[in-house]
């Protein structure tokens, strides 16, 4: 959620990609070669109009975007669950928010083979970058990215468009597209720009309890407080299906997205909000994320009455035990989130987890100015893990995040104006 720090990791996601052979059986398979180096242009620009609509600008090709030498990305098959059509997910939750989730469970998903990032190789973390989404080239907080990385294109982005940003990147022969996207600029926290108020509204929304209801000196930002620990549980839900909210921008993205590549492989990415945000999107379409630093999602992907296919482990978080945005820690009256009048109270994330201890095993003490991505970049993806190389693996293990509990202070029903 840090703009100025999060210049950085992941979309230019893979110099090179392996694509393993589908081995089935029979003779012994002949012996693989080499796959060819799968080459990443950033290709659009996307962000929202005043009007809420997606707008791509264009990146003019250019020779020079990778030197000669290039990185090498693993790659693993993963399997997905995709919905038969996005009007047939819709469909479903408008159903569900009339007549109760246990519709959801009906859902009829597609099961599908899928490449994705190894998010267990070290260096196909490192490689990857949140491609510098929150700033443009220009700007001092522009992560350099090394020689073999020169994007120097210009940023596009009209200078009052105050919504969802980000970047596209895609393969010279379109086999495979990033999305980007851009977490929260805030003000309070260092950066800022157009952005830093509806970028707000979507965090006090997404992943606060109640409307943003931390105490009574705070204005909420819907009205289904009901007094005491209350929250009309309906309200809450209905409030974060406004057609000007990032996760319907974002459906709305994504879908012009596969109409502009039909045939390819989508893989989402982002950092804090953005990562929160593709997590969502990943969820809904079985696309394959990475998403770094995000706060939890799961409980406002259950408030947008999202069908839960039978796995998403198609979707990676990866965070550190020091960021209280990404442990659910940074709330409270008198938290650094909390003073800047972000009311940061989810923790549970969809997927698998790889957490970095870093507070037992580097001595951070917990801080939200930790948040950053070039933290994971510099700090801990730069050298081998030590606790995973004694394990005798490159990473933390990934995990699910089972038994998490949050927001277990208020109570959620069909309470009337009349509670208060």
């Amino acid at each position: 959620m840090l703009p100025a720090a999060l210049t950085s990791l992941l979309v230019s996601l893979l110099a090179l990609f392996t694509d393993s052979p589908n081995v089935k059986t029979v003779p012994p398979p002949p012996p693989t070669s080499t796959p060819p180096a799968l080459r990443f242009e950033l290709r659009h620009l996307h962000a929202v109009s005043p009007s809420a609509h997606v707008v791509f600008a264009d990146v003019p090709q250019r020779a020079g975007i990778l030197a000669e030498n290039s990185h090498t990305l693993q790659t693993r098959r993963i399997t997905s669950y995709k919905p038969p059509s996005f009007a047939l997910h819709a469909q479903a939750r408008a159903q569900s928010m009339r007549f109760g989730q246990s519709l959801l469970q009906q859902f009829p998903w597609e099961e599908e083979e899928v490449n994705a990032p190894d998010v267990e190789d070290r260096a196909t973390l490192l490689e990857q970058m949140s491609n510098n989404a929150y700033v443009d080239p220009d700007d001092p907080a522009w992560y350099e990215l090394g020689a073999n990385w020169t994007v120097s294109y210009p940023f596009g982005w009209e200078p009052d468009a105050d919504g969802f940003r980000g970047h596209v990147f895609a393969t010279p022969d379109n086999s495979t597209v990033v999305l980007a996207l851009k977490g929260t600029s805030s003000g309070f926290l260092g950066g800022g720009g157009p952005t830093v108020k509806k970028d707000k509204l979507n965090d006090n929304l997404l992943f606060s309890c109640c409307c943003a209801r931390v105490d009574w000196t705070w204005t909420t930002v819907c009205g289904c407080y009901r007094g005491g620990w209350k929250c009309h549980a309906d309200c809450v839900e209905e409030a974060l299906i406004d057609d000007s909210l990032f996760y319907p921008i974002g459906t709305n993205l994504f879908n012009n997205l596969t109409y502009m590549y039909p045939d390819s492989d989508v893989w989402i990415i982002g950092h804090s909000l953005g990562g929160a945000l593709a997590s969502l999107l990943g969820a809904t379409f079985g696309s394959p994320v990475v998403a770094f630093e995000a706060p939890g999602e799961k409980m406002a992907a259950g408030r947008l009455h999202l069908p839960s296919p039978p796995s998403t482990l198609h979707i990676t978080h990866i965070y550190h035990t020091a960021d209280p945005i990404a442990m659910g820690t940074c709330n409270g009256v008198l938290s650094s989130c909390a003073l800047g009048g972000y009311a940061m109270e989810s923790r549970c994330h969809l997927g698998s987890s790889i957490v970095y201890d870093t507070v037992s095993n580097l001595s951070w003490s917990v801080d939200v100015r930790l948040h950053g991505i070039v933290n994971v970049i510099e700090k801990i993806l730069s050298d081998p893990w030590p606790p995973a190389v004694e394990a005798g693996r490159e990473v933390p293990e990934p995990h699910e995040e089972e038994d998490c509990v949050e927001c277990y202070s208020w109570e959620f029903g069909d309470f009337a104006p009349k509670d208060v």
